[in-house]
């Protein structure tokens, strides 16, 4: 068996930190044309050109426009989820829903363009996003609906519905960077700083919390 040398090694993982490095710029890249110009009016050509690499480099990293594009819906709903999942029975639920609120508002101020493009394929009939909606997904739906129902079971938190309660934290949060442009017309802003959506996290915690019948707990 061949011993791997240092040099070896240190070339080794120089590559996988340049594969890595230009797969998330390509990710990002997607995500732009993919927010402004939708599935069918972006080309891997129009992708190449704005992370800046040969279109044939693309196709090294991704073979089609759709395994991108796939990719690209996929990191968005890990992010999204990986939050959600770490939701347990056991936990205080005002403490646990205010900080869900707040990382999913902040995922929606520092990525508004990875939920718009969700909410573009979810609007189109969300066909990329079948496989993705499989059984193992809807299990783990039931799964955290059934976290909201046992702080009910507990007494912790007022009988709510626990399906439309989900529906509500992501309908609510995304609404900020799907409809950033309306909300800045509305509030006559030409963007939403850091402090707006500061300020609409707490409100959007203090009206969700209290429908709840929970007390927001004190920021830290």
């Amino acid at each position: 068996m061949p011993v791997e040398t240092t040099s070896t090694h240190t070339a080794t993982k120089t590559t996988g930190r340049i594969r890595q490095k230009n797969e998330e710029a390509i990710l990002l890249a997607a995500a732009e044309e993919f927010a402004v110009h939708g599935y069918k009016g972006t080309s891997m050509n129009s992708i190449a050109m704005r992370v800046g690499l040969p279109k044939a480099n693309l196709h090294y990293y991704f073979s089609s426009k759709l395994g991108l594009y796939v990719e690209v819906m996929r990191n968005i709903l890990n992010l999204w989820d990986s939050a959600f999942s770490n939701l347990r029975a056991e936990d205080d639920p005002a403490t646990a829903l205010a900080g869900y609120i707040r990382a999913k508002m902040e995922f929606s101020r520092r990525q508004p363009l990875a939920s718009k493009i969700f909410a573009m394929e979810v609007i189109s009939g969300g066909e990329c996003l079948a496989e993705h909606f499989n059984q193992d997904y809807q299990e783990w739906f039931r799964g955290r609906a059934a976290v909201f129902q046992a702080w009910i079971d507990q007494g912790k938190m007022d009988p709510v519905d626990p399906v439309h309660l989900i529906f509500l934290l992501w309908g609510s949060t995304q609404h900020y960077a799907d409809f950033s442009s309306s909300i800045s017309r509305l509030t006559g802003r030409k963007k939403q700083t850091k402090e707006d959506f500061a300020k609409a996290t707490d409100n959007l915690i203090q009206i969700i919390l209290k429908g709840c019948g929970l007390t927001p707990p004190a920021q830290a």
